[in-house]
């Protein structure tokens, strides 16, 4: 019996040794969670019950426990690192098999998705719209990063804020407008524009002061033929019509009852000959501008266009939305990184490199946004490190050597003690 005691005693510091040992080899590994032994003695009673004078039956593991404590944010030169500040995993797809993980060490493969070094995919929410303000948190889907061009955005509406100088003089409503006679306008300013191929052509807008308070707005741009057209913006009164006819007040804002369009804005046919769109439907936001006593001058010319873009980089905010930069300005919402949880995470079965599965005694996962509820945020380019404390590793080397010796030379003495009976005469 003693020896047999003594044997599990050894089991025991022998598992605790291992575990340990593997706790220490990982100290480096990215996501690893450590694992501590935990013993239960063995303890044999009888049909009627435990007995005042019963001696145990020695020792064995119970079980071998994750400790799923937050590990060091360490900061890397990789934006597609992502490390998990607070709660849950990320989810990875193994062809259609879920596996969890804290180690975001992601790259690009081929065919551009993002994967870990296993070749996992990373599991997103698919955006429901291009700015990345909704996405399907019904599903999860595979992150894949597109390499192909941005595709370009015809202009469709242009809104400028310009102060146009009440100074000015008014210039006789019988002097045609001709935007290569500087003397038939007041003021002019330029800006580019796009058509549906993303080509970009430039436009300009003419103001001509033609009573008190009262101006014409005329829109110009090259269509590709060389020469500038006339946007047509509606008044026929104008000489020539298609200026936007404005009527400001008398504090210098526009009066957008009295000028002509829907609350000072125009639409006129833009017409490319480039096999782009045509016409192309253009609306011209008038509304902010202002006649004040001071030079004329713009403040913004903002519109809605832009050409095609190649791939720049990627973005991943602290919410988890990953982001696609373009060399045109613009920026597509890939997705969103879905997290997951769980009721007991100790009971998730290990995988191997650095990644789990659900099992029963963890629950099924409970998928979640990163900032949202008990998930945590998600840190683009950085890594979560081993949770593993040396120095406590060290100490449980020495604990479990201890431990070892105790029981070989309990193994030692009861050696002897049965030599003993055995020789006696």
């Amino acid at each position: 019996m003693a020896f047999r005691i003594a044997l599990s005693g050894l089991n025991a510091a022998n598992s605790d040794l291992n575990i340990t040992g593997n706790n220490i080899a990982n100290a480096s590994t990215t996501g690893f969670k450590q694992s501590r032994a935990e013993f239960a003695d063995v303890f044999a009673t009888s049909g009627g019950g435990v007995s005042a004078n019963a001696i145990g039956g020695g020792v064995r593991l119970s079980r071998v426990a994750q400790e799923f404590s937050q590990g060091n944010v360490e900061f890397t030169n990789n934006n597609m690192d992502l490390a998990i500040n607070g709660q849950g995993f990320f989810v990875l797809s193994d062809n259609g098999s879920k596996a969890y993980t804290r180690a975001g060490a992601f790259s690009v493969d081929r065919n551009g998705y993002v994967v870990n070094s296993s070749g996992e995919r990373l599991q997103v929410y698919s955006p429901t719209d291009p700015t990345g303000t909704s996405f399907n948190t019904g599903a999860l889907t595979d992150l894949q990063v597109s390499t192909s061009q941005g595709a370009p955005n015809a202009t469709s509406s242009v809104s400028s804020q310009i102060n146009l100088n009440s100074a000015d003089s008014i210039i006789p409503a019988t002097t045609a407008f001709n935007p290569n006679d500087t003397s038939t306008y007041n003021y002019s300013t330029s800006f580019s524009m796009y058509d549906s191929l993303g080509t970009s052509h430039t436009a300009t807008m003419y103001f001509k002061k033609t009573g008190a308070n009262q101006w014409d707005a005329y829109a110009y741009a090259g269509d590709g033929s060389g020469t500038p057209k006339m946007i047509n913006l509606g008044s026929t009164t104008s000489n020539p019509p298609g200026a936007a006819s404005l009527q400001f007040n008398s504090d210098g804002t526009l009066n957008l009852t009295a000028s002509g369009g829907a609350n000072g804005k125009f639409t006129g046919n833009f017409q490319p000959v480039n096999g782009a769109t045509n016409p192309q439907p253009v609306s011209f936001d008038f509304s902010n501008l202002t006649q004040y006593g001071s030079g004329d001058s713009v403040s913004a010319i903002n519109q809605d266009g832009y050409s095609t873009g190649r791939l720049t980089g990627i973005d991943i905010g602290s919410s988890g939305v990953v982001s696609a930069r373009f060399t045109n300005g613009q920026s597509r919402a890939l997705g969103k990184v879905a997290l997951a949880n769980f009721a007991n995470p100790q009971g998730l079965r290990q995988l191997g490199n650095t990644t789990w599965a659900s099992s029963y005694d963890s629950g099924d996962p409970i998928n979640g946004q990163a900032g949202s509820g008990n998930f945590g945020n998600i840190q683009s380019g950085a890594l979560e490190a081993s949770n593993v404390d040396i120095a406590a590793q060290l100490i449980n080397l020495i604990t479990a050597q201890r431990d070892f010796q105790a029981n070989a030379q309990a193994i030692t003495t009861s050696n002897n003690i049965t030599q003993t009976i055995i020789q006696m005469r």
